[in-house]
């Protein structure tokens, strides 16, 4: 470990080829966005007033283009000089291990070290330290040499510096060099997986870009020594004996926090990238003859299969794609009872891994479950055997599985075994228990942990389905449409408010006919107490005694509520007696009546809710499958999300159009997995390519060909082709029958037209695990330039261009001709085959990464504090809410470690909560901290890395840094721009942010057209006479005071002022403060416009009153002409001069001076250039600059 460590110290390590994290994993990009600040001081930037010409100075948003392509080198790190070498090389010696007399006397390793002098060493890594020895690369002697080259030291970084002359020296520049970055963009992560970019820098592809490393191949030796390589290590007892760890004091929780999600990271690890072996055909099966799906394997004690009906268990339920599901299914089900901590019960970790179009399930192998038992014994201990046929009871099964039906709402229920027998069950009977030769009680296949949606399955499956029949009748893929758990909680919590109304209007009524009988009473007893002197008092008491009996009454005990699930109902269970048949029909419709709820409620809720804006609007897929998941849709509706916001209204077609093109990618996945399935990993870049090119690339190409090394078809000629055979026509046709048949959703005639093809490619590339190469993907011809021409980049950076592309040309040249026609992986101007162009080749797909679902549970503790934090905050008792809150976010750094989502999202949360207790340090520290974890767990253009950019810009804003936050919302804009488009309808507040902050910075005329574009938007998405185009009308009438431009803010602020009055009323705080300012804006209008005329005035009497003027032809027209500012020294009059038609004063000059065509041409081309300004200044803010 010393040596690995020393090595990455002095830099010596270079970068490791990892498969698993894939290219460019865990990439940062913060550091190179905030160097967009002005160089000068940030407090001199924004108080300095601007130049007449405001493109001058430094600006992010000069060269934004609101309808320009999206730049894909927004997430390409630039280019960045090589860190300085310390050593040219460090690593063991051929001579290792140490043979056995020598190990005896301390030698633990030989090293071989070459300085930058090109000077060698052989070193001895002894148990008192190191020092040069006198072996060479023919002779083993590892003894010490004699003096004076006898160098030796405690460290071998210390002998290093006395070995070299220079290593002092570039050590001091290389952490000069590393220091330039944030150090959170450089710790290594530990505790989750880095996210891999779907666009990666062509130079990372380059051969070039691969350096020699001996001792990289040679760690897992370092790490582990010559006698532990082979260890294994056996996860579930790991795992287990972690659980089992006492929890007590606060200490031990944390302690056994830490340890559980360390334990669940590395399992994680080694079971994806045993995955990806399996996958690829590098591990051997158990049961080499069997079928393919049914075969098993054990790698590094892991317990691998495929997630497919390999053994006919769900044929039933629809074969392969039930199986497919269900052990989806079954790795949220683990999540949920690990997230329970349920002690006693037990749970295998469990992943999935989405990998070359196969989905494999990687487990810690349970104790016992390989264990041939009697005849007599079943395989299982609890649940169904084999199916519902046989069914099994263990009494010792039954508390821990009851804390879970109790926790996860699964009713108690009776099940049949095919004699007819009755059993009854805690769980589903899908569910199982194990009882492991370690004593321990298993529960598994939690796949069906809730009821199905038999809404659904009632309308798009039928048991007798025609297979010839037309995809609209086609059964659904499966019958595993079982419902989200998050639906089953909000259906509970519904059911929980009515009971808690009940019982508050059945005590209200109680205590009504108890006053009426008390103040009968107290009548009665009124006479008798008149001669009491403690009357007073015992009416008091007699008051609080009344208070606190109210108090107890608004208190309801909601033990007495109940609901709970029968999640195996319209499962084939035949109960026997009517008793049974008639619980059967109320657990029946109780699922229907959630599955009415889900319909009825649910999906008209959210529709709502994101018309009215009361949530966020997603960005893509991702945000879009979560805030469905997080309202309990299943992602089957989506179809019927697009048919519900088939309407006028804009957020609902900007809906509309993100539900399409997530459903038209989910079925590209389908497909491509269908065709990967079978195929050698050789072939799967030809595939995808292929399949992009059908999908995407019909532009450029209408019949894209298919790239097959012939050779290599030799070699592998069982595979399955298939891929070869599709057209843009099938393709079209095929994906139209997979959303049909999976979201039953029919798609336009004409629906490949309104693709965007960008924002589509992220998203295939998103679910598919592909890493593409950056460049301009040619999606249509006009676009398309043939190599050997010159061409800007559409994406406006020709500096990216120039150093990610022409470095190649020569070697695509070559590459071609020996090769026979092969494209060069960097190609710039889209990739070609012989004779024709197409939009992607194999060489663009860089790597594929596994998609990975896991099922590590949250930290119970840290949660528990941070919401604890929030309630004291809520309560107005900031001191004890701080501290809790700060205690949350140390748990979370010392449970999940600094580089962890969720440790990004406490971030970005306690950022929020500080900003709004006025502490902006502590905001933007902890701001900052959230974008370079989000972007390097989560991704550079995640919607969440981009809400992080847009926060801290808004923090470092109110900080007075607006350069820092303007580079960051430019930023942010050109991320939405890759992963939306244009016009996304939450952009309106961000474009009105960064005009607000162009103001801040006295850069007005960029700032009205952010603030005109943000109203476009909102005329487009709230309509012109909304409340939200009103505000954003009475903030551009401000902006065109600043811009001067008083005549279009008097008309501005009366659009307001005439929308809040007929919106809100007149006396409405915002109508009423439009009026005001609509009143002064109107009376400066005014003013300015008789000084204006004053001003023309005087002009045309002195132009009178001196004869000698007109004999000078040309002389008066500079004076008409010449700019405001010249005659009454201010910007004002000029653009109010604007405003009046100045026609009949140049008539009157006309006429005087007699040289009426020659000043008119010179009038108007004064005229034209003193508009000029403006106009230069609005392209400047919208294209690019001169």
């Amino acid at each position: 470990m010393h040596l690995i460590r020393i090595r990455e110290v002095v830099g010596a390590a270079g970068d490791r080829i990892d498969t698993l994290h894939g290219i460019s994993a865990g990439l940062s990009l913060h550091d190179t966005v905030l160097p967009w600040k002005d160089p000068n001081t940030p407090s001199a930037a924004a108080n300095k007033a601007p130049n007449s010409n405001t493109s001058a100075n430094p600006n992010p948003m000069s060269d934004y283009s609101f309808d320009g392509l999206p730049a894909v080198s927004t997430i390409i790190p630039p280019k960045q000089e090589q860190p300085p070498k310390t050593v040219k090389s460090i690593g063991l010696s051929p001579w290792n291990p140490p043979p056995p007399l020598l190990r005896q006397q301390g030698h633990l390793l030989y090293l071989q070290l070459t300085t930058n002098e090109g000077e060698q060493y052989q070193l001895t890594s002894h148990i008192s330290g190191f020092f040069v020895n006198k072996s060479s690369n023919s002779k083993f002697d590892p003894y010490p040499r004699p003096a004076p080259k006898n160098v030796a030291a405690h460290s071998l970084f210390s002998l290093i510096a006395n070995l070299s002359i220079s290593f002092k020296k570039s050590f001091e520049a290389l952490l000069e060099s590393n220091n330039k970055r944030d150090p959170l963009a450089n710790f290594q992560l530990t505790n989750a997986i880095p996210s891999s970019p779907w666009l990666v820098s062509p130079a990372v592809n380059s051969l070039s870009a691969h350096q020699p490393d001996l001792t990289r191949t040679q760690e897992t030796y370092l790490i582990s020594g010559a006698e532990n390589t082979e260890t294994l290590r056996d996860w579930n007892e790991e795992i287990q004996s972690t659980r089992e760890l006492q929890r007590d004091t606060v200490q031990d929780r944390v302690f056994r926090e830490r340890l559980i999600s360390k334990i669940f990271a590395e399992f994680n690890d080694a079971a994806a990238r045993g995955a990806m072996m399996v996958a690829r055909g590098e591990v051997a099966p158990l049961n080499a003859t069997e079928s393919k799906d049914a075969q098993i394997f054990v790698y590094n004690n892991i317990f691998y299969s495929f997630g497919a009906d390999g053994v006919g268990t769900f044929t039933s339920e629809g074969g392969d794609e039930a199986a497919r599901v269900a052990v989806g299914k079954d790795v949220g089900g683990v999540k949920a009872v690990n997230q329970l901590d349920i002690a006693g019960l037990a749970a295998p970790a469990t992943i999935i891994v989405d990998y070359l179009g196969k989905r494999l399930v990687a487990q810690s192998i349970v104790p016992g479950i390989f264990k041939q038992r009697e005849p007599e014994e079943h395989q299982v201990d609890y649940g169904g055997v084999e199916g519902r046929d046989v069914i099994a009871e263990n009494e010792a099964f039954v508390p821990t599985f009851s804390e879970v039906s109790k926790a996860l709402k699964v009713k108690k229920h009776a099940v049949w075994d095919k004699e007819g027998n009755k059993h009854v069950l805690e769980g589903s009977v899908e569910t199982k228990g194990l009882l492991g030769t370690d004593g321990r009680k298993y529960i598994l296949d939690l796949y069906r942990l809730t009821p199905l949606d038999i809404t659904w399955l009632e309308e798009n499956w039928s048991d007798n389905a025609d297979d010839n029949a037309k995809p609209s009748t086609h059964n659904y893929p499966h019958r595993m449409t079982v419902l989200r758990p998050e639906l089953i909680e909000s259906y509970w919590r519904l059911k929980m408010g009515e009971f808690v109304k009940d019982e508050l209007e059945k005590r209200k009524s109680t205590a009504t006919k108890l006053q009426n009988l008390s103040l009968t009473i107290g009548s009665e007893e009124s006479s008798t107490n008149e001669a009491n002197p403690d009357g007073i008092e015992s009416a008091a008491e007699n008051k609080e005694r009344t208070v606190e009996q109210s108090a107890v009454q608004e208190r309801v005990d909601i033990s007495a509520f109940s609901l709970t699930l029968n999640p195996d109902v319209f499962c084939a269970q035949v109960p026997q007696t009517d008793e049974e048949k008639e619980e059967w029909a109320r657990d029946e419709q109780e699922v229907r009546t959630v599955c009415e709820h889900l319909h009825n409620k649910v999906i008209p809720d959210v529709i709502h809710d994101l018309k009215e804006g009361e949530v966020g609007f997603p960005m893509d897929g991702q945000s879009l499958s979560r805030l469905m998941h997080k309202r309990g849709i299943n992602m089957r509706y989506l179809g019927k999300l697009a048919r519900l916001t088939k309407e006028e209204d804009a957020r609902l077609r900007a809906l509309r159009s993100l539900a399409i093109q997530e459903m038209i990618a989910r079925a590209f996945k389908h497909l491509a997995n269908n065709y990967l399935r079978n195929l050698s990993m050789a072939f799967a870049t030809s595939c995808l390519a292929h399949l992009l090119n059908c999908l995407l690339g019909t532009g450029l190409n209408k019949a894209p060909k298919p790239h097959l090394d012939k050779d290599l078809q030799e070699l592998y000629k069982d595979a399955d082709y298939s891929f070869a055979k599709v057209t843009p026509q099938s393709l079209k046709s095929d994906l139209e029958a997979q959303v049909q048949l999976r979201y039953r959703h029919s798609l336009e005639e004409d629906w490949t037209l309104d693709i965007k093809h960008l924002q589509l490619l992220r998203s295939i590339a998103l679910k598919l695990g592909l890493q593409l190469i950056a460049k301009d993907y040619h999606f249509t011809a006009e676009t398309y330039v043939p190599s050997g021409e010159s061409r800007a980049m559409t994406n406006g950076s020709a500096a990216y261009a120039e150093t990610n592309g022409h470095a190649h040309g020569v070697t695509n040249g070559k590459k071609r001709k020996k090769n026979g026609g092969r494209n060069s992986p960097t190609h710039t101007n889209g990739s070609e085959l012989p004779g024709q162009p197409q939009t992607f080749s194999p060489d663009d797909i860089a790597n594929l990464v596994p998609i990975i679902k896991d099922a590590c549970p949250k930290s119970v503790l840290a949660e528990e504090a941070l919401e604890a934090g929030k309630s004291s905050m809520m309560q107005n008792q900031k001191e004890i809410g701080q501290e809790l809150l700060l205690e949350s976010l140390a748990l979370h750094e010392q449970i999940y470690g600094i580089l962890h989502p969720e440790v990004a999202r406490v971030y970005h949360q306690l950022a929020m909560l500080y900003y709004q207790l006025d502490e902006k340090n502590a905001a933007i520290e902890l701001a900052h901290k959230a974008v370079i974890i989000s972007e390097r767990t989560l991704g550079i253009d995640s919607s969440e890395t981009i809400l992080a950019y847009l926060n801290l810009a808004l923090f470092e804003h109110h900080n007075n840094n607006t350069g820092v936050a303007v580079s960051c919302v430019r930023h942010a804009l050109d991320l939405w721009k890759i992963i939306y488009g244009s016009k996304h309808p939450d952009s309106i507040t961000t474009l009105n942010n960064a005009a607000v902050m162009l103001q801040n910075l006295k850069l007005y005329p960029e700032s009205r057209q952010w603030f005109e574009m943000s109203l476009s938007i909102s005329e487009e998405v709230s309509g012109k006479s909304s409340v939200n185009t009103a505000t954003l009308l009475f903030q551009l009438a401000q902006a065109l005071v600043l811009d001067q431009d008083h005549k279009g803010a008097v008309n501005r602020m009366r659009e307001a002022y005439n929308i809040f009055l007929s919106k809100l009323g007149a006396e409405d705080p915002n109508t009423k403060e439009s009026e005001k300012w609509l009143e002064q804006l109107t009376q400066n209008a005014v003013s300015m416009a008789k000084h204006a005329k004053d001003v023309q005035a005087r002009r045309v009497r002195r132009v009178m009153l001196n004869p000698r003027v007109s004999t000078m032809g040309a002389r008066p027209q500079p004076q008409v002409g010449q700019s405001t500012a010249d005659m009454v020294n201010g910007h004002e009059s000029q653009h109010s001069h604007r405003a009046f038609d100045s026609r009949s004063i140049d008539e009157l000059i006309r006429f005087i001076e007699g040289s009426g065509d020659m000043s008119k041409s010179q009038t108007t081309k004064k005229r034209t250039t003193r508009g000029n300004p403006r106009r230069r200044g609005g392209e400047a803010a919208v294209g690019a600059t001169a």
